[in-house]
């Protein structure tokens, strides 16, 4: 044995470390042993800091940990006890049986024999005592033994002290015992058996279709269900589910209520869906019904959910705040999220760890999240750990969160429901992540297609002699007394019966599934809105001036940094008329006057307090030193009136996809919420992309969820690279049909304050893609006079005032180019060029662009300029329908940058080449002599 195999390394560090916190709270908590080792360690000094207590532990380690420790006055064998003791709560994992396909594995592993830690035959029958086990040191051993190498395997010694002994106390309270009566276990098989009747009443009933079957880990449906019942217990009002695909059809109709006839209506293809709806396959639906539980109804949600399996997490987790804000839930007590993941998407899928890092941060937290994995020990064919992750466990991921995990076994419903109510209490006692690692079998292929004993023959050799877990658990309380013989195949009869009746088959409230997003959306889901018609969304100036005296104000003896004051006392000027209102005010305003009327805003992104670009400025610093982060941070916007709606402006972590997804959840939760998510740059959206393509494009489409999320996407092309030009506007417009979103360009301070105003004031919720700009936000031609934002309301096309008889050529263009474009025609002295803002491409405003062209009659040339490549931008997509737009006689051409596999240049003299080039193309060609200096 060597040396530096003691506990005192390694895994175990944190409970020594906890020992020596109990050491010097009070030396007397600890073991005698444990005391002389800290008292010689300390030599008197004062508390030794935690790195100077692992240094100590290495230069025992060098010398021979236990000589060391056999000097003091204490036996070797207390010592060596305490060690074992130790060893047990940390490693049992190691040794616990909760795999049922190797039922009788053992492993290696000496750090659990008294022989590693030195004891002998004479000390094993001396006194010990651990937690509740008291008795001779074998029989304390042999409890441990039962408690942490049982079915389920604990790790929790990794926690903070105050956790790590909650958790300890209860885990060897239970002791691997029984720990549920008679009746919870009765609801236990009954759950069990209804999860394998549906099983295998679809298999016999609709052979060969996908179904992503749940046989083999049908004990997932009675943790759920005993879940619910025991959070209802602790005042949970709201449980969001979220899952991929194996046993969501077990959880619809077992657990949400979905009347089975429904469910065989989607297998047979006789779902009637509106025409206009495109729908989606079976094990991709959600659902919502209310159940009774002994603390009152609580109301599921079972999320809707794309094959990208682990996108769903962040989702959940937004409708879960948006739920909890809305209840003014701050703790998170009322309302639960549950994420059931896949072993091999679990620790696979990066989106994972970016939802876990959210956990805790203040404007993401939702008080703990129950992770549930249905551990099948198989992702898709690969069931070879070496190929599958490179850590010990698929639940490793929770540890960057310091999370507790239980791996159980998933042949032992009993253990798994204890499993699943301990890891709720620890949720609801600590508003912490906890994992359950439920380790089953899958009995067929990934889907009923494949046929997975080509890939794995061992284990399907093994899987093929299980009798089902149903019928090991059925047998075992029929041995306990808990059932009479027959009974268990009497459940059976009556659930197939259930089944053929096409009956519901748990007590649930389906609740209203007819509106698209639910009863809370009823108002703002008329089948076919009229996007175009108009909506007053002005403001009353004095009702402004109000507002921005607010938003400009500090509270007293605050300190800004000296250029946002100078900020501050413009936006002051601009109240006054003195100067017109900039983009950053506008915007600031907009979310004011929401606020104000009462509706919720929340604006998320990397940087969004002051604004990427330092122009928004709806968080300011106290400069003066010394301060808390809670007393150095002010949000005007958050006193602005009494009974003003919450206003939330959070810097999010550098994440994209998973805060994305989070706001997309939010939003479709939140009607009456004005969600924002801003990228830093519009490319970074990319890195979210298939949030936008499966929930934010289509999910009006596929599953009849609403949502008003709206993306800001810093597009505009300044000669800053490929990376910090393009927002990919090319992609929106080609993901746009079915009026499922929008897309804007807009080109000055008031169409950004009527379009934000817009998008919550009509009855309408469509997603929002804003091509917002960069370089204009400080573009005085851009700014705005405080009466267009009163008397205002967007426009999707900007005409130009030029006199018809006198134009012979129109532009037409969106964004910052706009800008460039009339400095160009000014200096060159091109009057007989319009040009024409299209601010909104989708919906394409067609009729009144046909207005504008025909203004213009005798114009033979129309062109379209964007700045973008020819292969990108919106050029390729709105050909067609501005072609159509044409007024008799008029002929359509484009200006653009040349077609690049690269979205921009990366030098700042050939950006500028390109840029006149493009210019110079859509004002038609040779340049007009400039004027002279004297003319000017």
């Amino acid at each position: 044995m060597a040396d530096h195999q003691t506990i005192l390394f390694g895994s175990n560090a944190p409970f020594v470390e906890g020992l020596y916190e109990d050491y010097l709270a009070d030396p007397a908590a600890v073991p005698e042993t444990w005391r002389q080792f800290f008292d010689g360690l300390r030599a008197g000094a004062p508390d030794v800091p935690h790195a100077g207590v692992q240094a100590a532990f290495a230069e025992f380690a060098r010398q021979g940990a236990y000589r060391v420790v056999a000097a003091a006055p204490a036996p070797v064998a207390g010592m060596g006890a305490a060690d074992l003791i130790a060893s047990y709560r940390v490693l049992g994992h190691l040794k616990a049986r909760f795999n049922p396909l190797e039922p009788n594995w053992v492993g290696d592993h000496p750090e659990l024999t008294p022989e590693f830690h030195g004891l002998t035959a004479e000390d094993l029958g001396a006194p010990a005592a651990a937690g509740p086990f008291q008795g001779a040191l074998r029989d304390v051993v042999g409890a441990l033994e039962r408690t942490y190498c049982g079915p389920i395997g604990f790790e929790f010694m990794h926690l903070p002290r105050v956790e790590r002994l909650w958790m300890q106390e209860r885990v060897e309270a239970w002791g691997g015992g029984q720990a549920h009566d008679a009746t919870t276990r009765r609801r236990i098989l009954a759950k069990m058996n209804a999860a394998e009747g549906l099983e295998r009443y679809l298999h016999k009933r609709y052979v060969g279709q996908k179904r992503f079957s749940l046989e083999g880990g049908e004990a997932l449906i009675p943790m759920i269900d005993l879940a619910i019942q025991r959070a209802g217990s602790t005042g949970v009002k709201e449980v969001v589910i979220g899952m991929a695909h194996r046993g969501r059809l077990n959880v619809l109709v077992n657990i949400m209520g979905k009347k089975a006839s429904d469910l065989f209506m989607e297998f047979e293809g006789k779902k009637v869906v509106p025409a206009e709806i495109a729908g989606d396959v079976k094990y991709h639906m959600g659902f919502s019904s209310d159940v009774e539980t002994p603390g009152g109804r609580v109301h599921l949600s079972l999320g809707f959910n794309p094959s990208h399996l682990e996108l769903i997490d962040p989702v959940v987790e937004g409708s879960v705040r948006a739920r909890q804000d809305r209840r003014g839930d701050e703790p998170g007590q009322t309302v639960l999220p549950v994420l059931i993941h896949g072993d091999a998407a679990v620790i696979g899928q990066g989106v994972v760890a970016e939802t876990l890092n959210l956990s805790q941060l203040r404007g993401f937290k939702t008080g703990g999240t129950l992770h549930l994995v249905v551990n099948n020990q198989v992702g898709f064919s690969v069931s070879d750990p070496r190929d599958t992750r490179s850590s010990r466990y698929c639940t490793d991921i929770g540890k960057m969160i310091d999370c507790p995990a239980f791996h159980v076994n998933g042949d032992d419903p009993d253990a798994s429901v204890f499993a699943t109510l301990l890891a709720l209490e620890y949720r609801q006692a600590f508003k912490k992540d906890v994992f359950i690692d439920l380790v089953c079998f899958r009995r067929h292929g990934h889907n009923e297609a494949d046929e997975p004993r080509a890939t794995q023959p061992q284990m399907y050799h093994v899987i093929d002699q299980h009798p089902g877990t149903r019928q090991v658990y059925a047998a075992k309380l029929e041995k306990d007394g808990v059932i009479r013989e027959g009974e268990a195949q009497r459940l059976v009869d009556e659930y197939r019966d259930l089944l053929d009746a096409g009956a519901r088959t748990v007590d649930a409230s389906e609740v209203d599934h007819t509106t698209p997003g639910g009863a809370a959306w009823a108002e703002f889901a008329a089948p076919t809105p009229d996007l175009f018609a108009p909506v007053a969304t002005g403001v009353a100036a004095n009702r402004l001036v109000e507002l921005g005296r607010r938003l400009t104000s500090l509270p007293e003896g605050f300190v800004a940094h000296k250029r946002i004051q100078a900020v501050l006392d413009d936006r002051k000027k601009m109240l006054e008329g003195a100067i017109p209102v900039d983009w950053g005010f506008a915007e600031n305003l907009a979310y004011a006057s929401l606020a104000a009327d009462g509706h919720p805003v929340r604006i998320t992104g990397q940087d969004v307090g002051r604004g990427t670009f330092f122009h928004r400025h709806a968080v300011i610093h106290d400069q003066r030193p010394h301060l808390s982060h809670v007393e150095k941070a002010y949000i005007p916007m958050q006193h602005l009136v009494a009974n003003q709606a919450r206003v939330d402006i959070i810097d999010s972590t550098l994440s994209e996809e998973a805060v994305l997804a989070f706001e997309y959840g939010y939003s479709s939760t939140e009607p009456r919420a004005l969600v924002i998510w801003e990228a830093q740059y519009g490319d970074f959206a990319n890195m979210a992309q298939a949030v936008i393509d499966q929930y934010i494009v289509a999910g009006e489409m596929k599953w009849q969820r609403l949502c008003g999320l709206v993306m800001l996407l810093p597009h505009g092309y300044e000669g800053q690279g490929p990376e910090h030009s393009s927002a990919r506007l090319e992609r929106y417009l080609a993901l746009c049909a079915e009026n499922n979103m929008q897309v804007v360009v807009p080109s000055s301070a008031a169409q950004i304050f009527h379009v934000m105003r817009r998008q919550i004031v009509r009855k309408v919720r469509k997603p929002l893609v804003v091509m917002s700009p960069k370089s204009l936000l400080r573009n005085k031609g851009a700014a705005s006079q405080l009466d267009e934002l009163s008397i205002g309301r967007f426009r999707e096309v900007i005409g130009d005032p030029a006199k018809p008889a006198d134009i012979e050529r129109v532009v037409l263009c969106s964004g910052k180019v706009y800008y460039d474009l009339a400095d160009a025609r000014e200096r060159y002295g091109k009057r007989e060029v319009a040009i024409v803002r299209i601010e909104q491409l989708y919906p394409f405003p067609a009729d009144q662009i046909r207005h504008e062209l025909a203004k213009f009659i005798g114009a033979r040339s129309v062109v379209w300029a964007q700045e973008e490549p020819a292969n990108n931008g919106a050029w390729g997509v709105i050909r067609d329908e501005l072609t159509a737009c044409l007024a008799p006689g008029q002929e359509l051409t484009f200006a653009s940058r040349p077609r690049s596999s690269s979205p921009a240049v990366g030098y700042l003299s050939k950006h500028n080449e390109q840029q006149q080039a493009l210019i110079d193309q859509a004002l038609g060609g040779a340049r007009v002599a400039e004027p002279s200096k004297a003319n000017a």
